[in-house]
C-alpha cells in the first residue's frame, strides 16, 4: 500500500519548541513522486529551456557578467536583524545543515531569478516549531506539478523517469517527510503575460543579441586561432597523372600549410610551362562592421537586463569615474534591487514570525556601495558610523570633517 503523505499549512503548526533544540535535517527527503509526464507543466516547448538559458549564459561574457552582478548586488553585504532576535541572528548565520549563511542561500536565488526569472528555495521546519532551514533548489531541476500544489525535484529531465523524481509541497502548503519533518518550496517567478506556470528571465528580448555577442567572440577566435593570416586560394603546380595523387598532394599541403582552421583551399594544377604556383588572397572589408555589430550587442544586452553599464565594467575604457558608478548604483538600489529583494525577503519574513517566534519585518539587507563617498560636510565618526565601523563622537579627531582629511582640505604652504 503507498505511503500516505500528511499535508499541513503553516496556520496549523502547534506550538514552538525551545529555540535550543536546532537541529537541521537535510534537504531534498520530501515524499516520494507518484506523478507521471503528463502532470507536470513543461518548461519551453521541450521542456528543457532552462537548459538552453544556462548554455547560453555560460558562451555571453557581457549577460554572463550582469547576471554574476545583480545577484551581487541584490544578495547585498549583509543582514540586520532585531537586537531581541537570537533565533532570526542565529538563523542568519547558519540557515541550513550544509553550513551556509542565509547571504549565501540568497546570493543563488537572486543568481537563478537574474538566470530563469524563476527561483526555488525549500524550506524545513517540523510541527514543533523547532528549527528553521533553508535550502536553494537549482531551478533547472525543478517543475511544476499540474496539482498546482506540489514541485517536482529531477537531476536530468532530458531523461526523466518517474522513480528518480521527488514530490515537494508548493508553499504554502507543507508535507511530513521520510524524515518525518516539514517540507515546503518557495518558488519566486518574474510575471509575463500568458505565461501562468513560469517566469520569464528581464532579458528576454535580448536573447539574440546575446547569440550575436556571443558568435562575434568565436569569429575573433576563430581569428586568432587562424594567426591573423588572410584566407585564400593557394595553387599548386603539380604533375599528377591521377586523380589520387592530387589528393594525396592537396592533403600534405593542408596538413603542413593550412594551419589549425584550414581557411585556405588547396588547388593542383598542371602547368604547361614554367610554375604557376601562387597564394591568391581573399580579403575582406568588413571588419569594422563586425566590431560595430559587437559593441551594438552589448549595449542592447545591458538594456534587455534593465541593468548599467558602469556597474558591469563597460565603461572603464574613459577612466575610473566612481562619482557615475555611485550615481547609476543609487539608480539602480531604488529601481531594481531593493524590489528583487523585497520579493526575496517576504516569504522568509513571514516565516521567522511563524516558525521562529519573532519579528520578521525587521530582518533587512545591509545595502553597500560599490565605491565609498561621502559628503565633505560629514564628519568622520558620522562616515565610520555609516560605514559599519567603531566610531567615537568623542573624539576629536572624528570630529574633524571629511573635507578635512581628503585632498579638498590640503592647503598651500607658503
Amino acid at each position: 500500500m503507498e505511503k500516505q503523505t500528511k499535508s499541513y499549512t503553516p496556520k496549523v503548526f502547534t506550538p514552538r519548541a525551545s529555540a535550543g533544540d536546532n537541529i537541521f535535517p537535510t534537504a531534498g527527503v520530501g515524499a516520494g513522486s507518484t506523478t507521471t509526464e503528463r502532470e507536470f507543466w513543461r518548461w519551453g516547448s521541450d521542456n528543457l529551456f532552462p537548459a538552453s538559458l544556462s548554455l547560453l549564459a555560460r558562451r555571453s561574457t557581457t549577460h554572463r557578467r550582469i547576471i554574476n552582478d545583480k545577484a551581487d548586488y541584490i544578495s547585498g553585504s549583509g543582514f540586520s536583524v532585531g537586537d531581541n532576535s537570537p533565533r532570526t541572528k542565529a538563523f542568519v548565520e547558519v540557515a541550513n545543515s550544509e553550513g551556509e549563511s542565509l547571504r549565501q542561500v540568497l546570493n543563488q536565488l537572486a543568481f537563478d531569478k537574474a538566470l530563469f526569472g524563476n527561483a526555488f528555495v525549500e524550506v524545513v521546519t517540523d510541527s514543533r516549531h523547532s528549527f528553521l532551514a533553508l535550502f536553494h533548489q537549482d531551478a533547472s531541476r525543478c517543475r511544476l506539478a499540474k496539482d498546482g500544489r506540489h514541485v517536482l525535484l529531477h537531476h536530468d529531465w532530458s531523461h526523466y523517469t518517474q522513480a528518480e523524481a521527488k514530490s515537494v509541497a508548493l508553499y504554502p502548503h507543507f508535507e511530513e517527510g521520510d524524515d518525518h519533518n516539514l517540507h515546503s518550496i518557495i518558488h519566486y517567478k518574474d510575471y509575463e503575460p500568458m505565461f501562468s506556470h513560469y517566469g520569464v528571465p528581464a532579458y528576454i528580448a535580448g536573447l539574440g543579441v546575446s547569440t550575436i555577442a556571443y558568435k562575434t567572440d568565436k569569429w575573433n577566435i576563430s581569428r586568432l586561432d587562424n594567426s591573423f593570416q588572410l584566407s585564400g586560394v593557394m595553387m599548386l603546380d603539380g604533375g599528377v597523372e591521377s586523380e589520387e595523387e592530387a589528393e594525396k598532394l592537396v592533403g600534405d599541403a593542408q596538413r603542413k600549410f593550412a594551419g589549425n582552421p584550414g581557411q585556405v583551399l588547396f588547388m593542383v594544377k598542371d602547368c604547361d610551362e614554367g610554375d604557376c604556383s601562387r597564394f591568391i588572397p581573399i580579403t575582406s572589408s568588413n571588419e569594422g562592421d563586425w566590431r560595430y555589430l559587437h559593441e551594438q550587442a552589448t549595449g542592447d544586452i545591458v538594456i534587455a537586463h534593465s541593468w548599467f553599464r558602469s556597474l558591469s565594467g563597460l565603461d572603464y575604457s574613459g577612466g575610473f569615474s566612481s562619482e557615475r558608478i555611485l550615481h547609476e548604483w543609487e539608480v539602480a538600489l531604488n529601481t531594481v534591487i531593493k524590489g528583487e529583494q523585497q520579493e526575496l525577503l517576504e516569504p522568509i519574513r513571514a516565516l521567522v514570525g511563524l516558525v521562529l517566534g519573532e519579528e520578521g519585518s525587521l530582518l533587512e539587507i545591509v545595502n553597500r556601495p560599490p565605491s565609498r563617498s561621502k559628503p565633505l560636510y560629514m564628519k568622520v565618526w558620522e562616515a565610520r558610523k555609516a560605514d559599519g565601523l567603531d566610531y567615537d563622537p568623542a573624539d576629536p579627531e572624528q570630529q574633524l570633517y571629511v573635507a578635512q582629511v581628503t585632498k579638498y582640505g590640503l592647503k598651500n604652504i607658503d
